[in-house]
Order: C-alpha cells, then structure tokens, then sequence
C-alpha cells in the first residue's frame, strides 16, 4: 500500500479512461498526482464496449499513443481480433478498431497506475473544492478528508447524479451495479456553472451458451493487423471471430408496441441521448421503412461466455427486450446476464472552458470527459491526456498543450467542445475534420512526436523511435523522384489494366496512377535496404504512409495553402474581457452567444453557433483597432 500524502501537486477524480490518461500524463511530467475514485476495483473499466478505436475513434486512440497515453498500448496487449476500417475509401479516412478483452485492458491499464512511483490511489468521493481567491487549491471527500493541490482535474464520466432506466424501473447509480456522485454538481453550480442533462445507453449482454451460433455471419479481422502504439515491436495477436445477426418484421413489431414502455419515449428521460448511437427503438421509431437492423456479437474477453450485442442499445422492459431479440435467428432461445438500459447523467457544456481544458471560471480546475457532454472511450482519454499535461503546465505556469484543427483530431474534438453547443452526447467523425488529408492515423507519430516531447509527455528513446520510423517513409519519397524504364514497370502496368509508358518516368508519378500502389514498384526505388531496424507491420505502414503522402500531393498542397491564407486570423487573440455588448453591429444573437463562450481567438469566434461570417468580419474589425 503507497502512504496516502495529504499535499499534491495535481488532483485527478475518477478512474475512467479520461482520468487514466490526465493521472498518467502529469506522472510522465514529474509531478505527484493522487487519482481519487469511489472504488479502487473499478479503475480502467470498460463499461460499455469491448473495443478500442473505430471510424475517427482510431486516428485519436494512434495520437493518443503518439502523446505516449496508454490506451493504444493497452489495445495492442489485450487485443482480440484488429481492422482498418473504412478501406473502401480514401486513406486519409481509414481507421484502425481492435475487440479486445476487456479484463486484460483493465488488468493492463491498473498496473500503469500502479506501477507509476508519482501516483497515490485514494478511495473516496469528492463533493466540492478548496478555493483560494478564485483558484483550486485542493478537494474535500464526503468523508472530511481534505486533499491539496494547485491543479484539479474533474473526470466525473456518467456519475454525476446518475440515474438508470430499464423500463420504469429506476436506479439511482453511475453504472449498473455502482453508485452514483452526488453533491459535486451542485457545488459547481453554486460558483456559478451551468449544467444540463445527457442520456446514453448499453445494450444486452448475452450468456453465449444460449445463442445458436450456426445461424450467425462470422466476422474476422485483418490477416495482417495493424498496431495502435508505436512502442509495439512484437505484434502477434489472435484473430477471434466477431458474429453478425439481422433484425427483423417480427422483432421490430414488439418493440413498436412497446415504445410507450421506454424512458425516452414516455418523457421520464429528460436527458438527450446520442443521435448517431441511437437505441435500437429509436432506430425502429426514425427508419421505420428499414426492414432490419444489423446486430453484432462481441466476446468481452477470451473464450468469454458473455456476449455484448453491439447495436441494440436500449432501455426498454427487460422482458420486452428478451422477447424482442427471441425474433431473431440464432436468439430463439436466448438468456440474459443483463438487460441493457440507459443512463441519464449531468455535464456541464465545455463552452465554460478554455482550449487548454481549463475552466473560465476556477483558474487551475479543468473538466475531462463525459462531464463536457462527449461520449466514448478514446473522446474521453483525449481530453484526460490535455487536461492532465495542462494541469501541470498551469502549475508551471508554462504555455499550454493546445492543438489545431490542422494539428490532431483531439484538436477538433477540442476545439468544437469550446466553440458548440451541447444538445446531444458529442461523437467524433472523419467529417468533423475538415483538414482530415492532413490529420491521417497512418501519421500521427509524425504530427504529434515533437510537441509531445517538448511537453515532457513522452522520453527522448520514444522521440527517437518515431522520428526513425517516420525517416523510413521519408527516404522513400525522397527515392520515388528516381526514375523507371519501361522495361522495369511496364509488365505490371499492363497486369493492372494500365497504359504502358513510352520513356523513362519518375516513380513518384507512375504511383500516382489509380490502380497502382507502393508495393506493385520494384525494391530498387522505395528506399529501403537491409539495414532498417523496423519491425515489418510498421514498415509496411510507413510505406503506405508515404504512397499516401505522394497520391495526396496535391490536394495536401492546396489545404497547406489555405491553412496559410487563414491562420493570421485563425490565431487573433481576443481579450478575456472584450465587451462584446458595445458592439451595435453585431447581431443580438452573436453578442449573447459571444459574452457566454468569451472565446479566445478569433478562429474560435467565427466557428460558434450563432455568430454569422457578417458577425466574424465586424469582430475582426473591432479588433484590428
């Protein structure tokens, strides 16, 4: 057992992924950090899906590994079955997803924690704050106990005044089987926050004896799988099958004359739930021309006789949901472990923060996670990781850890928490990053590696590794300009129903062509040789790394350019104290939305709700004077 100090330097509250990621990013910077959570067993669970990664969720789980997190290490420990996802498209949107086990994660994920000398686990709840001329300096447990510290980084998740719903059954709880916080929210909002209500859900999970298998769609994973971590050198996992079923007509039907049974369609869930994770009545309810519905069937771990039945998120009866999954093939005789149900929770809109995750009220207290209304693991661990550096930079006073929309996904993940408003749980997607060419997974390492090490986040050996992994990739672009005789290449190009070339052609041009890649190019012009100290899943990467890179040239040449055209006033600070009021030009709306969010940059301010490109350009004239 470590001695339980009275003195921090940086508080984290709550064990879930956000408060893993922000308690191990001030542990890798030095400072001593005590994460406090209402049970110590709890820690790095995966209470929802046993997955990491995912459309947009991969290209954050691979930066959160390039800012030396956790979580993709954990994912490649424990991994079960890997895939890129979205291959039928271009590069710049494929993502990388791993079903892992979760007992293994968590298993993984706590000896982090444990193991860290600058961390001290703390069982207990935290219902307010120690102030100090409006700065944290420490946290109060519902037992009495005081704990200080000059940063406080608030991980809440689902807990704060937690409420379950199966049917009208209702459980005052922060997940099913644990209970809920109570006390914190109402303290924050008597230093004046604002908070609101979020719904979001779990479906069924299955005892796999009862599911009659040969009626299910088996899916596998890559043959040859792709690693989230770059600390990964020995990369041989399993490849455990996954399974798919349909719903149909007859499930359907029991679930429409059941709507009225649900929460969120009797009024009992004042909360709103996730509009591209929707329940599966919601989904009969809003595509009701839909015939069916597909079902996925994930282990929770190895050999696992628990089955989590991905797409059927509800909280309706559980006697309706068993009756309505019996419909399906393969369920006919189907049992339960649990039902599935929702949860209704409090947030506090991410308006009332600052790009650095800190709030505006309480200098030196950041929020991380579903308390800014996101929901999903990798959303969460992305903010715990900035808020967590941040909160250590603040006690520095250091500049800090900020990222662009040009820079990371966690930058536009970020950057529309601070700018948004909050109607429903925030979900990331490829189509939320409007420089997603730039911001690819398959160079995350590249993007992130030098700001993550000049923050202290990762070694100077890790620094070393990604930069020599990335100089592969870079020598062969630079090789691609050698050029190839029609001798050389024609055959190929001819196999690929590709016209032939008359004269002597550079590499780098005959790849750009549709139907070749990187590998249909003789040895000669990629760069590599016997010497490279790569392992070879990661040696194939960067070498699709840079047949991107060279395929993309121009269309990364042309976002470049506009990145250059925008950045004077993407970049244009605002005063803290700007009286946006005074302003008579501005739209009434744009004034009242301004004054609430106090951005602070230009950029910010022309991305929130409400404020009109008319609004942006007579703010930017204000404050060129």
């Amino acid at each position: 057992m470590k001695h339980v100090l009275k003195n921090f330097d940086v508080l984290i509250v709550g064990g879930g992924h956000a408060g893993i990621e922000a308690a191990l990013a001030a542990s890798r910077m030095g400072s001593n950090v005590c994460l406090i959570t209402m049970d110590k067993g709890t820690i790095g669970r995966m209470s929802c899906n046993p997955s990491i990664g995912g459309l947009a969720k991969g290209q954050r789980g691979r930066e959160i590994g390039g800012l030396g997190g956790v979580m993709g290490r954990a994912a490649d420990g424990s991994g079960l079955q890997f895939k890129i996802l979205n291959r039928s498209k271009g590069k710049s949107v494929w993502s990388p997803r791993a079903q892992v086990d979760k007992r293994v994660y968590e298993q993984y994920v706590n000896a982090q924690i444990e193991n860290s000398i600058n961390i001290t686990i703390v069982a207990g709840e935290v219902v307010s704050l120690l102030l100090t001329n409006n700065s944290v300096a420490g946290a109060r447990l519902r037992s009495g106990e005081c704990l200080s510290a000059h940063s406080v980084v608030l991980t809440c998740g689902t807990f704060l005044n937690g409420l379950i719903h199966v049917g009208e059954r209702k459980i005052r709880a922060g997940r099913m089987g644990e209970e809920g916080s109570e006390g914190i929210t109402e303290y924050l909002l008597s230093l004046g926050f604002v908070s609101n209500r979020l719904k979001t859900g779990t479906p069924p999970r299955l005892i796999a004896d009862s599911v009659d298998w040969k009626k299910t769609n088996e899916m596998l994973g890559d043959k040859s799988p792709t690693p989230f971590s770059y600390r990964t050198t020995k990369f041989n996992p399993p490849n455990v099958p996954c399974f798919s079923v349909l719903t149909n007509s007859s499930c359907h039907d029991i679930i429409q004359e059941d709507l009225n049974l649900s929460p969120m369609f009797s009024g009992d869930v004042s909360g709103v739930g996730p509009r591209y994770c929707p329940s599966i009545e919601d989904k009969i309810h809003r595509f009701s021309a839909r015939k069916s519905h597909t079902l996925f069937l994930e282990p929770e771990w190895e050999n696992s006789n628990q089955i989590y039945i991905n797409g059927f998120s509800t909280s309706l009866p559980e006697s309706t949901q068993l009756k309505a999954l019996r419909c399906v093939a393969g369920l006919e005789q189907v049992k339960f472990y649990r039902p599935g149900y929702a949860i209704e929770y409090d947030f506090f809109p991410s308006s009332q923060l600052k790009s650095s995750l800190e709030t505006k009220n309480i200098s030196g207290l950041f929020f991380a996670g579903q308390i800014n209304g996101t929901s999903g693991y990798e959303e969460a661990a992305a903010q715990g990781l900035v808020a967590g550096a941040n909160a250590v930079n603040h006690i520095m006073n250091r500049a800090p850890l900020i990222f662009g929309r040009d820079e990371a996904y966690m930058g536009v993940l970020i950057d529309d928490l601070v700018t948004k408003d909050t109607f429903e749980p925030y979900r990331m997607f490829t189509s939320r990053a409007e420089y997603r060419l730039l911001i690819r997974y398959s160079n995350a390492g590249s993007r992130l590696a030098d700001k993550a090490y000049r923050h202290g986040l990762i070694s100077e050996n890790l620094f070393e590794m990604i930069s020599k992994y990335f100089q592969i990739s870079s020598r062969t672009i630079a090789a691609m300009n050698a050029s190839l005789k029609p001798d050389d290449i024609n055959p190929t190009l001819l196999a690929l129903g590709e016209s032939p070339i008359k004269q002597k052609c550079p590499a780098k041009e005959i790849l750009k062509r549709p139907a070749v890649n990187i590998n249909h190019l003789p040895l000669s012009v990629l760069g590599i040789n016997d010497s490279t100290d790569c392992p070879s899943f990661l040696l194939n990467e960067m070498m699709m790394e840079a047949e991107t890179t060279i395929k993309y040239e121009g269309y990364i040449k042309r976002q470049l350019k506009q990145l250059k055209q925008i950045s004077k006033q993407e970049h244009k600070p605002i005063p803290i104290d700007f009286n946006y009021l005074k302003i008579s030009s501005l739209s009434m709306e744009a004034r009242e939305k301004l004054t609430f969010v106090r951005p602070e940059t230009l950029g910010q301010a022309m991305r929130i709700s409400g404020v009109t490109p008319a609004d942006a350009s007579v703010l930017s004239i204000y404050l060129s004077r």
